[in-house]
C-alpha cells in the first residue's frame, strides 16, 4: 500500500526515462542482432548489463543526495517479493538441474510418451499447469515445475520448444489469475474492497473459454500422427516430479515444495544411479544457481530501478495520465471506465514487470475511476487481475518468460507468440468490456 510521503510524491515524467532506456538497449539490441542475421541475438547483450545505465541514470534523477538514491534503490531491490523470486529462481535452477543430471526429465517424458498420444501433449501440459498453478497460487514454481517436462516433450517429438513452453507459460498464468490464494488475487480484491468469491464469478466467465479456445487450438495445432515409440525408463526417476505435483496442491509454501523436490531428485539418484555421488549432487545444484542467476540478477535489479520511479512519480505521471484519458474515451460512461482501469494495469505492469505490484499501484486510482463511472468493483477487481496476468504472461524481461526461457535456452521475445492462452485471454477481456459480459446480479 502507499505511504503517506509515496501518496503526496509530484508526478514526473522524466522518472520514467531510466527504464525506457533499459528496454531501448536490452530489446534495440536484440531486434538490431536478428535483422543481420546474428545467432542468439537477444543473448548478445546481457540484461543485467543492459540495466546498469539505466540504474545510473536513475540514480541522477533522483531529487536527493546519491546515497538516498542508493538507499532507495536497496529498498526496492530486497523488497519481500523479490527476495522471495530470487530463492524461487535458485531453488527451481537447483530442482531442474539436479532432475536432468539423474534422469528424471527423461523418464517423466518417457513415460508421458508410453500413454499420451503426441496430439495432446500439448493440451495436457497446458492443462496440468493450470491446475498446479490453480492450486499452488503462483505461476513462478508452476513454471519451475513444468518447464523441465515440457522441454522434454519436445526433445522427444517434433513439437517446437515454443508451443511445449508457451503452453506450460500459459496455464501458469491462468491458475495465477483464478488461484484464490494467488497475490495477484489478493491484490485486486483487497484494492478493489469486494469478496474473493466474487471477483472469481466475474473472472471464470472470462479466464475459463479463453482456455478451452486454448487447449481447442493446441490439439489441432499438433500434426503428428501415430504413438512415437518410446524407451523403458525407471519409475522411481519420476517420483520426484510426481512429488513436486502432488504437493503442489497442498498449502506448502513453493519454496518448501521446490526444496523437497531437489532433495527427492538427490536422493533418488544416489540410490538408482550407479555412478552418480554425493559430489555430482553438490556440482548439480550449484550449477543450478549459476544458471539462474543472470535472471534472478535482473529480477533484483528492475526491483529497484521500479522504486526509484516510484518515489520519484513516475508511476503516478503515468498513472494521471491515463486518468485523463478515459474522460475522453465516447464509448459509454461504464465502458470508459473499464478501459481506464485495464490501461491503468496494462502500463503499470509493462514498467514495473511484476503483475503484483502493478495492481498494488494502479489499485487505489482504479478504485477512483471505478467509482466515477459506475464501474462495479467486482468487474474491476477481475478486470485488473486478468490484465496484469496478460502482460506478466508476455513481456520478454517478466519473470515468468525469463525463467522459462532459461530452463528452455530460448530468448524470451521469441517465446512471445507462443504464449497463446494470454493473447486469448486479452481477447476475451475486451470483448468481455466491448459486449459488457458477464452480466452481473444488482445485489450480487
Amino acid at each position: 500500500m502507499q505511504t503517506d510521503s509515496e501518496a503526496t510524491v509530484q508526478a514526473r515524467a522524466i522518472a520514467l526515462l531510466p527504464l525506457i532506456v533499459f528496454l531501448t538497449i536490452f530489446l534495440g539490441s536484440g531486434i538490431y542482432h536478428t535483422m543481420i542475421g546474428t545467432e542468439f541475438a537477444f543473448y548478445q547483450v546481457k540484461a543485467p548489463v543492459a540495466a546498469l545505465p539505466a540504474i545510473i541514470l536513475a540514480a541522477l534523477v533522483y531529487r536527493g543526495k546519491l546515497n538516498q538514491s542508493i538507499e532507495e534503490f536497496l529498498k526496492g531491490a530486497s523488497h519481500p517479493n523479490l527476495i522471495l523470486m530470487f530463492m524461487v529462481f535458485m531453488l527451481a535452477g537447483a530442482f531442474a538441474s539436479v532432475s536432468s543430471a539423474i534422469g528424471s526429465v527423461d523418464a517423466t517424458v518417457q513415460m508421458g510418451l508410453s500413454v499420451i498420444s503426441p496430439q495432446f501433449v500439448l493440451p495436457m501440459l497446458f492443462v496440468i499447469s493450470a491446475f498446479i498453478a490453480t492450486a499452488m497460487g503462483t505461476s513462478m514454481g508452476t513454471i519451475a515445475a513444468c518447464a523441465p517436462i515440457a522441454f522434454g516433450f519436445a526433445q522427444a517429438t517434433d513439437i517446437a520448444v515454443i508451443h511445449a513452453i508457451g503452453a506450460v507459460v500459459g496455464g501458469a498464468m491462468f491458475g495465477d489469475n483464478l488461484s484464490m490464494i494467488s497475490d495477484t488475487t489478493i491484490a485486486a480484491t483487497s484494492s478493489q474492497k469486494v469478496q474473493l468469491k466474487d471477483k472469481f464469478r466475474v473472472n471464470v466467465w472470462i479466464a475459463v473459454p479463453a482456455s478451452i479456445i486454448t487447449v481447442l487450438i493446441y490439439i489441432l495445432h499438433t500434426t503428428s500422427a501415430g504413438a512415437i515409440e518410446h524407451k523403458d525408463f525407471n519409475w522411481l526417476l519420476v517420483l520426484p516430479y510426481i512429488a513436486v505435483f502432488v504437493l503442489a496442491f497442498s498449502r506448502l509454501h513453493v519454496l518448501a515444495v521446490l526444496t523437497i523436490g531437489v532433495l527427492l531428485s538427490g536422493l533418488f539418484g544416489l540410490f538408482a544411479i550407479p555412478d552418480f555421488d554425493l559430489l555430482k549432487l553438490n556440482t548439480s545444484i550449484y550449477d543450478g544457481f549459476v544458471g539462474m542467476f543472470e535472471v534472478a540478477l535482473l529480477s533484483m535489479f528492475l526491483g529497484g530501478l521500479s522504486a526509484i520511479m516510484q518515489r520519484e512519480g513516475g508511476l503516478r505521471w503515468l498513472i494521471e495520465r491515463i486518468y485523463a484519458l478515459t474522460r475522453l474515451f465516447k464509448v459509454g460512461r461504464q465502458r470508459a471506465g473499464e478501459i481506464g482501469i485495464s490501461f491503468l494495469v496494462i502500463v503499470s505492469n509493462l514498467f514495473v514487470a511484476n503483475n503484483t505490484v502493478a495492481i498494488i499501484l494502479s489499485g487505489d486510482m482504479a478504485r477512483e475511476v471505478a467509482k466515477e463511472y459506475g464501474v462495479d468493483p467486482k468487474r474491476s477487481a477481475a478486470l485488473m487481475d486478468i490484465f496484469s496476468c496478460v502482460v506478466q504472461g508476455l513481456i520478454p524481461y517478466g519473470a515468468q518468460l525469463l525463467l522459462a526461457c532459461s530452463i528452455a535456452k530460448l530468448s524470451p521475445v521469441e517465446l512471445i507468440g507462443g504464449v497463446y492462452y494470454c493473447w486469448i485471454l486479452a481477447i476475451f477481456a475486451i470483448l468481455a468490456i466491448a459486449f459488457r459480459f458477464p452480466k452481473l446480479k444488482a445485489n450480487a
